[in-house]
């Protein structure tokens, strides 16, 4: 069943051009003032959430490869570098 359904999925998408089903409109995107001023801050609880997502095995290998040489845990780098990306960009909304 689920192989039929997966070539039905196939020939739909052969069929359509996908790009037409995008819409390509400005989404706008808004922290509360007091959630944005805390993060570009740097104030956080210190409780951490856990998140789970699927990376290249080969990323994994090199992240870990990088916070070796950094002396960090490879999970810290990964979390430093979501959290300078995540300021960088409010930086860019102001």
């Amino acid at each position: 069943m689920k192989r039929r359904r997966d070539q039905s999925l196939a020939k739909y998408y052969d069929e359509i051009n996908i790009l037409d089903e995008l819409l390509e409109e400005p989404v706008e995107f808004r922290l509360g003032e007091k959630l944005r001023r805390d993060i570009l801050l740097k104030k956080r609880k210190r409780k951490l959430q856990n998140l789970t997502i699927k990376i290249d095995p080969l990323q994994v290998q090199a992240i870990k490869k990088l916070a070796t040489t950094k002396s960090i845990p490879y999970q810290t780098l990964i979390r430093h570098w979501i959290s300078e990306e995540i300021k960088n960009e409010l930086s860019l909304l102001r």
